[in-house]
């Protein structure tokens, strides 16, 4: 009780202010995901007549319906498909060029640095229109492939920046210095004793990167509008009518593809701050 009263004296009022504040935004920030998950057990009518009530009942029409009368699971099936490959492109290749900017210091690679996060400052819709007549010259436009090499481009930039800032900051050259010691090549280097230890930082990248391409509507909707089954979003996005909507469907694709990206989040969320306070922190 003593140590009670001690600790309860420590606390100073802009502590508790403080407190009260982060409090306030989280309800804020999650009362939409509260409402969408509310809504998504909700008939049509139930939601236009009371859109902040409960439901009376669980309805799982809205699930039924989509899962068996629309190209639903093939759309989330494409979109999990279109997420794992592209990220796992990314991990494959971004490490390795921030890997050799980290530790290949010369003017070249800090020009080739300053090049990639160059990239951060101009936005996609600056160049979005040449890039797809690009990609139609190319035979790329429309497809996955041409969709995960533009993920690809526009994750080079900040995975650069986060990559480089971890190894520089986090992994000694000793143990790099130790293996070639013992006979092992750069990429031996690089697979066995660099790639594992940055698994924070992978894990931040997947994070970030991941919940990016997973909740992306603009690029499938302009790379893939030729696919019979686009990815989740844009098919949710077709049960939105201009003298009709489908409220209760669209909130149950809502939550449907929710519900992925906070799994996803809470798995890796440990590594994601680790991830983040390494390196884009400190470097």
């Amino acid at each position: 009780m003593i140590n009670y009263f001690r600790t309860m004296d420590r606390i100073r009022p802009l502590q508790v202010v403080g407190f009260l504040a982060v409090l306030i935004i989280a309800v804020i920030f999650a009362f939409p995901i509260f409402m969408t998950f509310m809504s998504a057990f909700k008939t049509n009518g139930e939601i236009l007549r009371g859109p902040a009530n409960l439901p009376t009942e669980l309805y799982l029409g809205n699930f039924e319906f989509l899962f068996t009368r629309t190209p639903i699971p093939r759309a989330l099936l494409t979109t999990f498909l279109l997420t794992v490959t592209s990220q796992l492109v990314i991990i494959l290749v971004i490490p390795m060029s921030s890997y050799a900017i980290a530790r290949k210091k010369s003017k070249w690679t800090n020009l080739v640095y300053a090049f990639f996060l160059g990239g951060m400052m101009i936005p996609f819709q600056a160049f979005m229109i040449a890039l797809f007549r690009q990609l139609r010259v190319l035979g790329l436009f429309g497809t996955y492939t041409g969709t995960i090499l533009i993920y690809l481009s526009g994750s080079v930039a900040f995975g650069t920046l986060l990559f480089t800032s971890f190894i520089r900051t986090t992994i000694p050259v000793e143990v790099e210095e130790a293996a070639r010691i013992d006979g092992a090549n750069s990429l031996q280097v690089f697979w066995r004793i660099v790639f594992p230890l940055l698994a924070p930082c992978t894990a931040s990248m997947v994070v970030l990167n991941g919940l990016g391409v997973w909740n992306d509507f603009l690029m499938p909707s302009l790379m893939l509008m030729g696919k019979d089954v686009s990815t989740l979003n844009v098919e949710i996005f077709f049960f939105v009518g201009q003298y009709n909507t489908r409220w209760g469907i669209v909130f149950a694709g809502a939550v449907i593809s929710i519900v992925p990206a906070i799994l996803i989040f809470i798995a890796l969320q440990k590594y994601f701050i680790k991830g983040i306070a390494a390196g884009a922190v400190k470097g």
